[in-house]
């Protein structure tokens, strides 16, 4: 497929992110808000019943930061990085996010951008 994840599919909505249970072994999906940056994407913990960085997808990915992702029609493997305290790439994840997302909330996203746990994955296309 031509292009960048980022051109293809940046503009959907939801990304559907299954990981594997750190201490079951099962594969876990939930749907997410994600930006795309090229063939990287990135979600955010925050806003939950859990601090940024305790979702459990989240923990999944520190155990094993492989994972699948499906965009639209698309699906993906993913490596997981955590990009939190790293700077410029954090500062691009959480300012993407928020311009993804704000303009169709009703509520502010701003808390959210500035404490949410950011993490990039990059995203190679799925052969299954």
């Amino acid at each position: 497929m031509a292009g960048t994840v980022e051109e293809r599919l940046g503009t959907e909505p939801y990304a559907y992110l299954t990981t594997t249970g750190r201490r079951t072994g099962e594969a876990r999906e939930i749907e997410i808000w994600f930006a795309a940056q090229g063939d990287t994407v990135y979600l955010s913990n925050g806003g939950g019943s859990k601090p940024p960085g305790a979702a459990d997808w989240v923990q999944n990915l520190r155990a094993l930061p492989e994972a699948r992702m499906r965009i639209g029609a698309e699906t993906f493997i993913g490596a997981a990085r955590f990009i939190a305290g790293s700077g410029a790439e954090e500062r691009a994840a959480r300012d993407l996010l928020y311009a993804k997302y704000q303009s169709g909330n009703s509520g502010d996203l701003a808390e959210w951008r500035e404490t949410g746990y950011p993490v990039a994955l990059d995203l190679r296309p799925s052969k299954a």
